[in-house]
């Protein structure tokens, strides 16, 4: 196998997985949705419509260090994206034929508001056109950065019946805090809104006394 085809493979396998498996009955008709992805085993939130599916799953910070520093990232900028509250995210158009409405996403118009500061007030994502000026900053290498791209989920994407993607979205808040989420895509060019409350980036994994090594 080519080794270029090899780490492609390695990259999508693990979304992959994850994009086959259904929205669980849990999610009911427009109505936010929280339990635990059985195939992460970690928290999700999702939402859900006649038209739209939306589903955000935690990452834990170290995977996510993990999955960059082995896609040829420092372990500097790798630490940088892991600390930015970095969800697994599934969205598809539940219509079906070519007479189904037309979803169109924009994730520069998604916004977060924090809940753990008083003050917080709604701000956009941190998305990949950002992080990539970060990376040529940072001079990391052009593979690392190719591999950042096809890992994160489109700014904007287009979905007739029945398509879907997959992709990480990072939402640039710290470990552990919690906010709502502002959906917005438009149906057929008519715009639509929903809010995921009370999300919660995953936070850094603690060593005590009893797990830490010898």
């Amino acid at each position: 196998m080519p080794p270029q085809l090899g780490r492609l493979r390695a990259v999508l396998h693990p979304l992959l997985l994850l994009a086959l498996t259904p929205l669980t009955s849990a999610c009911a008709e427009d109505d936010p949705a929280q339990g635990i992805d059985p195939q992460a085993g970690l928290p999700f939130w999702a939402w859900q419509d006649a038209s739209v599916e939306i589903r955000l799953i935690q990452r834990l910070p170290d995977q996510t260090r993990g999955f960059f520093i082995a896609r040829g990232f420092s372990s500097e900028s790798a630490d940088r994206i892991a600390r930015s509250c970095v969800f697994q995210s599934i969205q598809r158009n539940r219509g079906v034929g070519a007479a189904a409405p037309v979803v169109d996403l924009d994730l520069t118009q998604w916004q977060v508001t924090p809940l753990d500061d008083p003050k917080g007030s709604p701000r956009p994502l941190a998305l990949k056109e950002a992080w990539d000026e970060e990376w040529e900053k940072a001079q990391e290498s052009q593979a690392a950065r190719i591999a950042f791209r096809w890992s994160l989920f489109p700014t904007r994407q287009t979905f007739r019946g029945g398509d879907y993607n997959w992709g990480m979205i990072s939402f640039g808040l710290p470990p552990g805090t919690r906010f709502d989420l502002t959906l917005r895509w438009t149906l057929d060019g008519e715009p639509q809104e929903a809010i995921l409350r009370g999300v919660s980036c995953a936070s850094e994994l603690v060593e005590t006394d009893e797990t830490a090594p010898d």
